[in-house]
């Protein structure tokens, strides 16, 4: 067997449109395109893995197959289509609701263009509109779930803890609640949590957790992202590390600090106010008395733990706290062009550039604060009710 390799994955990443036009994530940007996102991922950010989850549309399935025909990308004979460095994973995001309980995101990935096209199929007999990002399947949880196994797919709760469509942040205090837990690959955290928070409830520890950037634009992707340990980046070999199988895994979660989340906290849509309080706020604003809360990530979490301190599995690899490039106060697009000329990828500069090596084409105050950004220093303000936090720089 070779030795593994460390590679760089962001697995929920949106499509805005095929390429003839029509939308597909209505909130995503329009040059958001399969082959757009494949450049940016293999050219400019240096990410070896990516999931794009929206490829149950039938004009990006389209896309795919023209991409594939005209020789630009090829599909990998371990699962994914390959362009340049990047592997492309094939993923859905659905949204799904059962009577009595909120709606919820999933995520869902398939080996092949084969497998993907059959699961869309199915899906037409369940969804209204199959072009389009996200949309209601009118089946229950567990339906999905079987069906997604059936065609030999991984399962992945998507941004688990936000009041926005999470399974634990709208629907219910346990997965076990809705989900069969034995079909379950994996949870994604969203970008209002991290591992130490995701300790506190307990059914969580069985499961490998991804941090993911749910980019709706070019240059978010890569915002949030995890480090693999694998012998290439594929999609059996993905499972493999969602598995743990012979040394492979997630060494790494690289994320926001929850802080700059746009849902951490609870917000009162009457007084307007982020609350910054101790305590959990779940019913009533400590401010003006209002019930008018949208629940942040946090307070839900401690909402609903089982746990009185988190108890990460001493399994779990350590998060990483990383402000983004695109955050550092200003690094704008000439200086960002200066380094990628300098040093490749986001990636490099993140991970293999030397203070010195950023002083030298940036200056010493950008350079400083990319050092920050990195190794999680940088003071931040905490986001709440759809806001995100902001870095402070006074």
């Amino acid at each position: 067997m070779s030795s593994l390799q460390r590679v760089y994955a962001d697995l929920h990443i949106h499509i805005g449109r095929s390429e003839d036009g029509q939308p597909v994530k209505i909130s995503g940007s329009r040059n958001l395109t399969f082959a757009n996102i494949a450049k940016e991922s293999s050219q400019r950010k240096g990410i070896g893995l990516v999931g794009i989850i929206d490829c149950h549309s039938p004009g990006v399935q389209q896309d795919i197959r023209n991409y594939m025909a005209s020789g630009e990308m090829v599909e990998s004979s371990g699962g994914g289509i390959v362009y340049g460095d990047t592997t492309i994973l094939l993923g859905s995001e659905i949204e799904i609701r059962e009577p009595g309980y909120q709606e919820a995101h999933v995520l869902v990935y398939f080996r092949d263009l084969e497998r993907m096209s059959d699961f869309s199929q199915w899906m037409g007999g369940y969804m209204k509109n199959l072009q389009l990002s996200s949309q209601r399947l009118y089946v229950s949880y567990r339906e999905l779930q079987h069906q997604v196994k059936q065609r030999d797919g991984l399962f992945i709760p998507a941004h688990m803890f936000t009041p926005y469509k999470g399974i634990y942040g709208s629907v219910t205090p346990r997965m076990s609640d809705v989900l069969d837990m034995d079909s379950i690959d994996g949870g994604e955290l969203g970008l209002s949590a991290d591992t130490t928070m995701a300790g506190y409830l307990s059914e969580l520890d069985r499961y490998p957790l991804l941090t993911n950037s749910d980019a709706h634009s070019l240059g978010k992707i890569g915002r949030e992202y995890n480090v693999f340990r694998m012998q290439e980046a594929n999609f059996d070999e993905f499972r493999n590390v969602l598995q743990g199988f012979e040394g492979r895994g997630i060494e790494a979660n690289y994320g926001l600090d929850p802080r700059l989340g746009k849902y951490h906290r609870t917000y009162c849509t009457n007084c307007e106010h982020i609350i910054h309080e101790a305590e959990p706020a779940l019913e009533r604003c400590p401010y003006c008395g209002s019930t008018r809360l949208t629940i942040g990530v946090l307070d839900r979490i401690l909402g609903i733990a089982d746990r009185t301190e988190p108890q990460p599995p001493s399994n779990r690899p350590p998060y990483r706290y990383q402000v983004p490039l695109a955050f550092i106060p200003g690094l704008g697009p000439a200086k960002m062009n200066r380094l990628l000329e300098a040093f490749g990828t986001e990636m490099s500069i993140l991970h293999n550039t030397s203070r010195e090596e950023l002083d030298a084409v940036v200056g010493a105050e950008i350079a400083a604060y990319i050092e920050l950004a990195r190794t999680g220093q940088l003071t931040l303000s905490a986001g709440g009710g759809g806001t995100y936090g902001k870095v402070v720089t006074g």
